[in-house]
């Protein structure tokens, strides 16, 4: 397996080599925080190297090379098995027991996953080491093969942008159809449902590629994915629909055309056609009919290839009429590149998906559970985007201190993508860190938490509300600071609705600040107290104040309505969910 050529392939298009990757690193060091170990790899494995793109903990001279030979590599083991390996004591392993990797760094303990591209070959490790016989622990290896599909997923949208980038410039020559192409590429970028995707292809290459087109994906086995077929006169739309209900119906007949293709080396032409060859292939003399009614004069069939390593997972049938004519080379050479580019949307989908679901799964675990607090009822959603990769820096806290008083907290680190959800993890627990066991205001807190980030060079630029809540006589005191958040919300007991508008003050992280503010309030049992992030209230098209009123016509006058029904109601203000959602809702009684 070390010297298969696909995988190869798929570590040269990576442009990963012995140099820091800013991403990496983060992934490395929470690795190293979280599973507690000395040294923490993020690894790319070559034909007789081992890259080091991020990294913890080893000795200076590797830890600026990035990189050593494959022979002083425990991970190459995790290449050659194919799957995790965990292992207490690796002079134990007669296969591992002589790396030089044992000597030289004294490497004892080892945990590696293994890091995949689309089509499963292994592309490098996420792997951890510890200089003394260790058990890892099952929530240690849950945390490894969680992270580890992240990464995986980082290095096959990496090598997917390679490809679709290599896929532009071969489209340079074809300048009378790069028109089509890039709308081809918006169209298919546009939506991660691919059914929609491939249905707007094929509209937009019916009338400008081809008289009709039938666009297909099928799984090895045979099993039919998506068939959809569109010709560019309206008239024909209900036969197109036709034909591609057909074909979906027959699964042989789809799985043989996509193994035809596989055989070729490339699209098929056939200047002259006759439908009625459609006939012996698709078992149904109806498709036959159909295909004559829509003008059957020349066909051409392209492959849709996946991008890493180019199998073919569907077809592309442009079809002519005898009016129109034969297609030429430059329509096969387009066909081909539409079908690469449609493999690359069906493979992102795929990814998106599997990296949507593991990073909801990666925020929430550092989402904390709420305490139960006697006289105080917590509820908190977190939602995240519906574009993108998911991951976000939005989070919610609460905890009590010694003296009996509740911090509440919520806040957002800039970004969407796995940097801003490490370090949303490592803002949250300074935060908690600072805070437990002092009496200090919400002010002076954030104050100190901005020197912190500075201090640590923490490149983290965060909006936060950090409250400090404390049971007085027949009702509470409640002082917090906003650092350019938007506002809590107070649903007061008699269903009025107060927005606690104060002058903005910077976001951590960027100018340390001193004397940053504390506001006092009075709050009364009965009262809800909203906290939220502002993927809750922004719209790209209105103010903040706008998303704010919405807020507040959904509270006004329901202070007696159960808290989770109030969620559910603050949730249907939100029109548009390009932005994560954290919520936190606090009942006092």
């Amino acid at each position: 397996m070390l010297g298969d050529p696909a995988r190869l392939r798929a570590v040269g298009r990576l442009g990963l080599g012995a140099h820091a990757d800013v991403a990496f690193d983060r992934i490395a060091d929470l690795v190293e925080r979280l599973v507690d170990a000395p040294v923490a790899l993020v690894t790319v494995l070559s034909a007789d190297r081992q890259f080091l793109p991020g990294q913890v903990g080893l000795p200076e001279a590797l830890a600026s090379a990035r990189e050593m030979p494959l022979t002083h590599s425990l991970s190459r083991h995790v290449l050659e098995a194919g799957r995790m390996l965990v292992v207490e004591d690796v002079r134990a392993d007669p296969a591992m027991r002589d790396n030089p990797a044992v000597h030289d760094l004294g490497a004892i303990a080892f945990a590696g996953v293994p890091l995949t591209d689309s089509d499963g070959h292994v592309l490098g490790t996420l792997a951890v080491m510890d200089r003394e016989p260790r058990t890892w622990t099952r929530s240690e290896v849950a945390l490894l093969v969680e992270l580890g599909e992240i990464c995986s997923s980082e290095l096959r949208l990496r090598i997917a942008r390679e490809i679709a980038d290599e896929a532009r410039r071969h489209a340079e020559s074809a300048h009378d159809q790069l028109s089509l192409l890039g709308e081809l590429t918006e169209t298919l970028s546009a939506t991660m449902d691919i059914d929609k995707a491939l249905g707007r292809l094929g509209e937009m290459v019916a009338g400008r590629l081809a008289d009709w087109c039938v666009v297909a994906l099928a799984e090895p086995s045979g099993i039919v994915r998506h068939v959809s077929a569109a010709h560019f006169d309206p008239a024909h739309a209900s036969a197109a629909g036709r034909l591609a209900q057909l074909a979906a119906d027959a699964p042989r007949e789809m799985k043989a055309l996509v193994a035809a293709m596989q055989r070729t080396s490339g699209p098929i032409r056939r200047d002259h056609a006759d439908p009625k060859s459609l006939h012996t292939r698709m078992t149904t003399a109806e498709i036959a009919e159909i295909a004559e009614r829509l003008g059957f004069g020349s066909y051409l069939v392209a492959p849709i290839t996946a991008p890493v390593g180019r199998r073919t997972i569907g077809v592309l049938m442009l079809v002519n009429g005898v009016e129109r004519g034969a297609f030429g080379e430059a329509e096969e050479g387009t066909a081909a590149e539409i079908g690469r580019r449609a493999g690359l949307a069906v493979d992102n989908s795929r990814l998106y998906g599997r990296q949507r679901h593991v990073a909801e799964v990666l925020q929430h675990s550092m989402l904390p559970e709420l305490p139960d607090i006697p006289g105080i009822e917590l509820h908190a959603r977190y939602l995240p985007a519906q574009v993108g990769a998911a991951v976000g820096g939005d989070w919610y806290d609460a905890f009590v201190q010694p003296d009996g008083s509740v911090m509440l907290a919520v806040g957002d680190v800039s970004g969407h993508d796995i940097e801003a959800a490490a370090t949303m993890g490592q803002v949250r627990n300074l935060i908690r860190g600072d805070a437990y066991g002092r009496d200090d205001e919400p002010g002076p807190l954030l104050s100190h938490l901005d020197r912190a980030l500075h201090g640590l060079s923490m490149p983290a630029a965060a909006t936060a509300v950090l409250t400090r809540l404390r049971r007085a006589g027949d009702g509470y005191d409640l002082t917090f600071s906003n650092a350019g958040h938007p506002p809590p919300v107070l649903l007061r007991p008699d269903g009025e609705v107060e927005v606690w508008w104060e002058t903005p003050e910077p976001l951590l992280g960027l100018v340390p600040r001193d004397d940053r503010s504390t506001h006092r309030r009075r709050v009364l049992p009965g009262s809800t107290l909203l906290l939220y992030t502002d993927g809750l209230v922004e719209h790209p098209a209105q103010l903040i104040d706008d998303g704010i009123a919405r807020l507040r016509e959904v509270l006004l006058g329901n202070a007696a309505l159960p808290t989770e029904d109030l969620c559910a109601r603050l949730l249907t203000t939100v029109t548009r969910r390009d932005d994560d959602i954290a919520l936190l809702v606090i009942r006092l009684t």
